[in-house]
């Protein structure tokens, strides 16, 4: 393979790299609906046309960012205290990521919302499920979808600004106390 081959796939890499970083940002800050490829292409640094060529479209890359999140995302349930905190900390640093909008908003794109959904279910609501359920707790699907209704709100009064403490509390102290307020029991 010619130096220039070589050059040509590393830069085809390193623009779908930047594609994928920049949509995942975007996607957290504005949503689906009101991101553009054009968007997507300045913020990334590349043509946005490119997005059809290494993704196939707009809802394409969207279920590309909601697949990524899967590779750095802390196993366990929301009461586990690490996995509590990972969320919160994700939400701090990233905003609301496609599988948390979800929970909050409805997309215009069925394709992708449904991908949001399942991610959301299968990461946060399952999880969650199969503990209540392990447990013998009634109606072990509601307070699953209860639990992470709740971790929802949080971030998002986080993010308003409308609640002064919430937004100012470190995110190990608020998992720790909002895992108490949860499950009932001192942490």
């Amino acid at each position: 393979m010619s130096g220039r081959q070589e050059a040509r796939r590393r830069d085809s890499a390193q623009s779908r790299e930047s594609l994928l970083r920049a949509a995942g940002e975007l996607f957290a800050e504005h949503g689906f609906d009101r991101t553009t490829t054009r968007d997507i292409g300045r913020r990334a640094g590349v043509d946005p046309a490119l997005i059809a060529r290494y993704f196939g479209g707009k809802t394409q890359l969207y279920l590309a960012t909601v697949e990524a999140e899967r590779g750095d995302t802390v196993l366990g349930d929301l009461l586990d205290p690490d996995r509590l905190l990972d969320v919160l900390e994700r939400a701090d640093r990233k905003g609301l990521v496609p599988i948390l909008q979800v929970g909050v908003q409805r997309l215009s794109e069925p394709e992708a919302e449904e991908a949001a959904r399942a991610a959301l279910h299968d990461r946060l609501v399952e999880p969650l499920y199969r503990r209540f359920a392990a447990d013998g707790k009634g109606r072990p699907r509601l307070r699953a979808e209860m639990v992470v209704a709740a971790v929802l709100g949080i971030v998002l009064g986080r993010r308003s600004g409308s609640f002064g403490e919430l937004g100012k509390v470190e995110a190990a102290d608020l998992a720790g106390l909002l895992r108490e307020v949860l499950t009932g029991e001192a942490c």
